[in-house]
């Protein structure tokens, strides 16, 4: 039997700046007051009567759909699994639920929580991927929906967890990232070179020093709006005494949601020892509104200025073949660069530690051996530098291995086809000499 103080007590209230009568109750676990507009305007007995019978019908819903029932009220439990489980999550994780619940209630509407069935999953794969959505996306999206019920057999609130819809099998990417690249060296000179044009003159010296902080330090976006000089609960650096210097993260900052210090690359640590140490006080990157006026910039905002810049200087790093639309240079693009200016410096644990990789297929995938020439450049480099320190009568010069490439093919060529010669070192096929 359900103790009073479990019982669900709903109100008919009313407000001067509302046309309609309200219904209000307290949740007896969360302990917090809930809302439900009704379509009845205010005034009037019958109105008022009309009102609180609706309260009556909600109430009895309320509480019928209590623990273990199987008539849990949809809204009852997305109060609770936000109360109880998602509110101990990462706030980017948050948003991204909350908008997942909020996509689910404008295409499902469900009543109850077991209106979620495998008709009505299957049906929310079809209006997603007729919206257009990638399969990725989708594959996202419902991942979260069955944490969501997964959390609620777990507590009782559901009987079972329905099956979900198969997915199309998502192709991974093997190389590069598929909707950007790192930029060059001089595509980054013309995106500082646009800068004023998009800012304004007061703005951006300001801009210019975060487009070269996320050139520098590899950062991603929320990473660098979170650096601050001396706030323990946020990104900052560290400059000890007689230690290299290092970024202090911590778990919430932090995608992998850990406490960590990470190496900060020379570059970066240079830049930020520009800014005398009487001045290292709260944000490193202060980015308000165009023309440095207003309040602080969300991220999205952000985003949005690094984009234009990036279209202003014409650095395209993405063109999507089947629309033609065109996306240009982003701040995880500047992220990109100093990930592949670094892979092959480093080795790719070393790289990994560098990016703040959680996984090494990361680092994999998308720095290591993604670029042949520049690999072979290292490689010859650090080749002919062993060599130039080898003594004379070791060493073994670039003349010498072509010329024992040639003599160990040379029995090869008396084998190939007539009239026809491999040339080695050009990698081509040339005709042969007539014989004089």
């Amino acid at each position: 039997m359900k103790r009073d103080h479990e019982h669900i007590h709903v109100v008919v209230s009313e407000y001067t700046d509302r046309s309609t009568y309200l219904l209000q109750w307290k949740d007896p676990i969360t302990r917090r007051t809930r809302s439900k507009s009704t379509p009845i305007a205010r005034g009037g007995r019958k109105n008022l009567a009309e009102a609180e019978r609706l309260a009556a019908e909600w109430q009895a819903e309320l509480n019928a759909g209590s623990v273990g029932s199987e008539k849990m009220s949809w809204e009852r439990f997305r109060d609770l699994y936000e109360h109880q489980k998602v509110s101990g999550l990462a706030t980017q994780t948050q948003h991204k639920i909350e908008m997942v619940m909020n996509r689910v209630e404008r295409e499902i509407n469900p009543r109850y929580l077991r209106d979620l069935t495998e008709t009505r999953l299957s049906h929310l794969v079809v209006v997603f991927r007729s919206a257009k959505l990638s399969e990725n996306t989708i594959k996202s999206m419902l991942a979260h929906i069955k944490a969501a019920l997964s959390w609620a057999v777990e507590q009782k609130l559901l009987g079972r967890l329905p099956t979900f819809p198969k997915l199309q099998r998502v192709r991974k990417s093997s190389g590069q990232p598929m909707k950007g690249r790192p930029i060059t060296e001089e595509e980054f000179e013309r995106m500082l070179a646009s800068v004023e044009g998009v800012v304004g003159p007061e703005a951006a010296p300001y801009w210019c020093r975060y487009l070269q902080g996320l050139w520098a330090s590899g950062l991603r976006l929320e990473e660098s709006l979170n650096l601050r000089w001396d706030d323990d609960g946020r990104i900052r650096p560290r400059f000890s005494q007689g230690e290299l210097p290092v970024l202090v993260i911590p778990a919430e900052c932090e995608k992998g949601f850990r406490d960590r210090e990470h190496p900060m690359a020379p570059e970066f640590a240079m830049l930020l020892q520009e800014t005398p140490v009487e001045h290292r006080r709260g944000a490193v990157f202060r980015l308000n509104g165009r023309g440095h006026t207003g309040s602080r910039l969300l991220s999205n905002q952000v985003s949005k200025t690094v984009s234009d810049i990036g279209q202003a200087a014409g650095v395209k790093v993405y063109t999507n073949p089947r629309t033609g639309k065109v996306k240009f240079a982003s701040a995880h693009d500047l992220r990109r660069s100093f990930g592949a200016r670094w892979a092959t410096k480093l080795m790719p644990t070393q790289l990994m530690e560098l990016m703040r990789h959680r996984n090494i297929d990361t680092t994999l995938r998308y720095y290591v051996g993604s670029n042949a020439q520049k690999t072979a450049q290292t490689i010859w480099a650090a080749f002919r530098q062993h060599a130039a320190n080898t003594p004379a009568g070791e060493a073994v010069g670039d003349q010498k291995i072509n010329k024992s490439i040639n003599k160990n093919r040379s029995s090869v060529q008396t084998n190939s086809r007539p009239g026809r010669t491999r040339t080695y070192d050009q990698g081509i096929m040339s005709a042969d000499r007539e014989s004089s």
